[in-house]
Formats: C-alpha cells, sequence, structure tokens
C-alpha cells in the first residue's frame, strides 16, 4: 500500500505520472478527501474523467477498486448485501429435527450472506481500506440515497439479522454524477464537493501527450483544436476526454498526417455517438470548424 501524497502539488505530479492530467483545483479536492477522510462527489458532463479519478486514485495507493454501478432501481440486495436463500433452503432441509430456536440463528450466520459492493468496502475482515467508486449516483432512485447516508456517515451497514457492521478501516469513497438529476443536500453535505469540467485545450493536449505518445503533434493540435469547437456547438452529447483519445487512436490507425474532410466524414461515429449530432456536424459545422483550424495553424 502506498502512502498518501503530502501537498497537492505532489497529488498534481503523481496523478500526472499515471497519466491522469488534474487541475490543481481537482487535486486540491483529492488531496483534502484522503487527508480528511471524507468522501469525493465529482459532478460534471459525461467525459469529463469523473470514474477515471477513482481508478487512478486505486493505482496510484496500490488499493483495490471495488465499483458500485448505479442504475434505475438499484436496491439494497444489489448494492450491499443479501442471503443466499439457495443455502439456505439447502440447510433447512438438512438440519431435520434441529430446534427452531437453533436454526434461525444457523440461517442468518455471516457464512450465507452474499456480500456486494459496499459491504465489500466496508468489512471489517479487510487488510487494506479500498477505494470505493459509487458511480453515477443520479440514475440510482432517490430512496437508495437515504440508505447511502448510514455508510457515508459512519461507515456502517446495518443488517438487521446480524446487526451493524462497521468498516475498521474507512474506504476511500469517490461518488460520480452526471447531474441528470439533483442529488439530496444530505449527501452531498457528507462529502467534499468539485466540478470536473472539460479540460482546456493546454490540458487536453498534454492528456493527448500522455495517452497517445504516437500522435504526431501538429496532428494532436488539429484534433484538439476541433473537439474544442464541437463541444461550444449545441449537441446532444458533448465529446468526453475519452472520445478524444480513441479518436486520436482512430487517426493512427489510419495513417492521418492532418485532418481533412474526407477522414473526418469516415471517423465522425468514433466521436459522436448520436445520429443527429453526426448528422449536424457534417454539413457546414466541419467546413467552419476545419477553416478555423487552418487559420489557426
Amino acid at each position: 500500500m502506498a502512502s498518501l501524497p503530502q501537498s497537492i502539488g505532489e497529488t498534481v505530479a503523481a496523478l500526472q505520472a499515471l497519466g491522469y492530467v488534474a487541475r490543481r483545483e481537482l487535486a486540491a479536492a483529492v488531496f483534502l478527501a484522503l487527508r480528511l477522510q471524507r468522501p469525493l462527489f465529482l459532478e460534471g458532463e459525461p467525459g469529463t474523467g469523473k470514474t477515471e479519478i477513482a481508478k487512478t486514485l486505486a493505482t496510484l495507493l496500490q488499493r483495490p477498486l471495488i465499483r458500485l454501478q448505479c442504475y434505475e432501481g438499484l436496491d439494497l440486495n444489489a448494492a450491499a448485501y443479501e442471503w443466499n436463500y439457495a443455502r439456505q433452503m439447502l440447510e433447512i432441509k438438512l438440519a431435520e429435527g434441529a430446534s427452531r430456536e437453533d436454526l434461525s440463528r444457523d440461517l442468518f450466520a455471516p457464512r450465507f450472506l452474499i456480500k456486494r459492493a459496499l459491504l465489500q468496502a466496508i468489512d471489517p475482515a479487510n487488510t487494506v481500506a479500498p477505494v470505493l467508486l459509487i458511480d453515477e449516483l443520479d440514475r440510482a432512485d432517490e430512496p437508495f440515497e437515504a440508505f447511502l447516508l448510514e455508510v457515508l456517515s459512519e461507515f456502517q451497514i446495518t443488517i438487521p439479522e446480524l446487526g451493524p457492521v462497521r468498516a475498521l478501516q474507512p474506504p476511500i469513497v469517490i461518488i460520480t454524477s452526471n447531474r441528470t438529476r439533483e442529488i439530496n443536500d444530505a449527501v452531498k453535505r457528507r462529502c467534499l464537493y468539485h466540478w470536473v469540467d472539460f479540460p482546456d485545450a493546454q490540458a487536453e493536449l498534454e492528456i493527448l501527450r500522455l495517452r497517445v505518445p504516437g500522435a504526431p503533434a501538429a496532428l494532436a493540435r488539429q484534433i484538439v483544436a476541433f473537439i474544442q469547437g464541437l463541444r461550444s456547438l449545441e449537441l446532444y452529447k458533448r465529446p468526453g476526454v475519452a472520445e478524444t483519445i480513441e479518436w486520436s487512436r482512430a487517426l493512427l490507425e489510419l495513417d492521418a498526417l492532418v485532418l481533412d474532410p474526407a477522414t473526418l466524414h469516415d471517423t465522425l461515429g468514433v466521436l459522436l455517438k448520436y445520429q443527429d449530432d453526426i448528422a449536424r456536424v457534417q454539413g457546414s459545422e466541419a467546413a467552419r470548424l476545419l477553416a478555423q483550424i487552418k487559420v489557426q495553424r
């Protein structure tokens, strides 16, 4: 297990060494969350690197990453724990003749408990505190947030049949939201908060240098300039950093040295994920953005 960064500057450098280019404000939020042992709530548009920060932290600190992907209908059984009913039924059949009291006690022993992400993260048996990623909390239903409060406040989960289970070593908690709905204030108050925005051109160039080192410098500048221009348009989904990296790799596979209309037309499906967005960009917008790039050169 690696030691925690000792300063904001050290946090910036450590993240960058693993290919994550973080603004100082984000690095400050990460540093304080680690030092204060508080959950970090990251909000922003899809593709801005919120999920990636949890993965990078797990690598940096040499800790296991436990990910809970939120979705509509997520409940306690899927997020925290459930009883292994099949094994319990088998136990009942094998325990014929046992007293009801003994059978009841045995049926709800820890060996019949199936641990999901949240319980795994606070398991007292953990020798190392993991990184717990609660991804896209805004996709889950609001009642789930009420249950989450106990986890965030006390790092514990109360199981009626067993009692409270509390972490001996609190996990490092990263919560992300794409802000498709507002998250309850009670959840936010238990966290440090940071809004993660799209990177500026200089930061995105640095990301490409680290993640796609084979990209020619001139092509990388054109890619970044074009994507920065795309993000100024009213699109259904603006391309994120992941799309920037993926598009760059696709252009390298095509041996592209510069952006031209034909290459752009052929590869827009790598960059944009909705037909309405592709149709809009393939028209006059593509020509306009390419013209701007040539002027900048």
